[in-house]
């Protein structure tokens, strides 16, 4: 076994500059961290089998989940479970970087629900 960290582990961008990185990637958990700058969100969406907890390290996080809204600050999360629509937005003026655990791993569990 190896440490890892985000200079080892497999990275990827998603959205508008986003960037995630794959501390765990098995099919029964998935833990990433991931950076969003200013103004950033990801697409609001759901997963039918995955569990999530979304994990502050740094910054402010806006979450939308079924409709209520949540700012999270350094060192707070949110759960969310199977079903419930989210969206992840940065409303900030700087950078933030968070940990998203999902359980089993949200990869192919991803369906987008724009209208709610």
């Amino acid at each position: 076994m190896a440490t890892i960290d985000t200079n080892t582990a497999e990275h990827y961008n998603w959205g508008e500059d986003c960037d995630g990185w794959h501390l765990v990637r098995a099919p029964e958990l998935s833990i990433i961290e991931e950076r969003m700058p200013p103004g950033a969100s990801e697409v609001r969406h759901y997963h039918a089998h995955a569990r999530q907890f979304f994990y502050v390290l740094e910054g402010e996080l806006h979450m939308e989940i079924d409709g209520d809204n949540h700012t999270l600050s350094t060192g707070q999360g949110i759960e969310i479970a199977p079903g419930q629509t989210h969206q992840a937005i940065n409303r900030s003026g700087s950078p933030v970087r968070f940990l998203v655990t999902s359980q089993p791993s949200s990869h192919g569990d991803r369906i987008l629900n724009p209208t709610c």
